[in-house]
């Protein structure tokens, strides 16, 4: 039977590295590929990065109740995660890794109940978020102060997952979630 895992982080919390991380473990993991209704960006390739779909053709998709979760970050801007896309997984024999916003996080665990594992990443701090964000040089002073804002919002539900991880040491974060993640599947 397929496993269910399920990482949610504020931006900068070092979510996308774990992940990265567990995928290269031989652990029969693959990654859950989100849909988008925002434009690719640079290099970004439909079925790669995303599932790039058009604004009306998400809600044409949210209609036929065909997201597991979903979410409309701003006007017309969804981001969510397809039925088809874990199907597609777990009929290949293979475990599903999610990197969803913590409100997807628990919707997913909540249909998929005990076949999940849900993971919230902490930051150490909101001031070493903030030195994360800084340094990643991507974003302006206004977006930062914005996701920071969302960070703090989104740490309150860090409870409500089953575990929860900081990642103060990149090293002990990585070896704590890989034992969680090896000893569930």
């Amino acid at each position: 039977m397929a496993k269910l895992i399920i990482i949610s982080a504020p931006s900068g919390a070092g979510k996308s590295t774990l992940i990265r991380y567990l995928l290269s473990k031989n652990l029969n993991i693959r990654f859950s590929i989100s849909a988008t209704s925002r434009k690719p960006r640079g290099e970004e390739k439909d079925g790669v990065e995303y599932y790039f779909l058009t604004p009306d053709q998400f809600r044409s998709q949210i209609e036929n109740d065909e997201f597991l979760e979903y979410e409309e970050v701003y006007p017309d801007r969804f981001y969510g995660t397809l039925k088809s896309e874990v199907d597609r997984i777990i009929a290949e024999g293979s475990n599903v890794i999610f990197d969803v916003d913590c409100i997807g996080g628990l919707n997913i665990k909540e249909f998929y109940g005990d076949k999940a594992l849900s993971i919230f990443i902490m930051p150490p701090s909101i001031e070493v978020l903030r030195e994360r964000l800084e340094k990643r040089g991507t974003d302006s002073p206004k977006v930062i102060e914005g996701r920071l804002a969302k960070a703090e919002y989104e740490m309150s539900y860090a409870p409500q997952f089953d575990v929860t991880v900081c990642n103060d040491d990149y090293e002990r974060a990585r070896e704590e979630i890989l034992k969680l993640v090896t000893d569930f599947i």
